[in-house]
């Protein structure tokens, strides 16, 4: 068995239709890891808000590996507005949350929708008005804990759709 190197790999570069919306997220590693993330499943943009870390942000840039050249990105003011228009769009709009009308992530079928807008609250708070979303689905979740950092969530819910949306 032989380990590979990046050099050896070949990926798709495959692109999804599929934005993500990252509301309040004020740490400077998620931002950067939301950028490395969403380029490696294929996503085609992210949104910031404004007083989001900016992708110039040392932390950002050491977390983000440079991905931030690759995917687009767009600051927004109002997070309502925001994503009315995206709903203008065309975008069904789901929240990565836990809420009483959360749906498993497995039992959510991604390919009945044409644009994805997937929605990722504050560690802290959560979605700041989750009553725009669509659907809000959720990552079962099998220990004492009940949630687990943002981005690893957005990971798990990219995986998700890209292997529905891929087949």
């Amino acid at each position: 068995m032989k380990q590979l190197t990046h050099r050896d790999l070949k990926n798709k570069q495959q692109k999804f239709p599929i934005s993500i919306v990252c509301d309040a997220i004020r740490t400077p590693e998620n931002i950067g890891m939301c950028f490395r993330v969403a380029e490696s499943f294929g996503a085609e943009k992210i949104f910031l808000h404004e007083s989001s870390p900016f992708i110039e942000n040392t932390k950002v840039v050491k977390t983000a590996r440079n991905t931030f050249n690759q995917i687009e990105c767009e600051f927004y003011s109002d997070f309502d507005k925001k994503i009315i228009i995206l709903k203008q769009l065309g975008y069904t709009i789901i929240g990565i949350e836990i809420t009483d009308k959360s749906i498993n992530i497995q039992d959510f079928n991604f390919k009945n929708y044409e644009k994805i807008a997937l929605i990722l609250g504050s560690e802290r708070n959560g979605i700041s008005n989750v009553s725009l979303t669509d659907f809000t689905i959720a990552i079962p979740m099998y220990g004492r804990n009940s949630s687990m950092n943002v981005i690893h969530s957005l990971a798990i819910v990219l995986y998700e759709i890209t292997n529905q949306l891929g087949n």
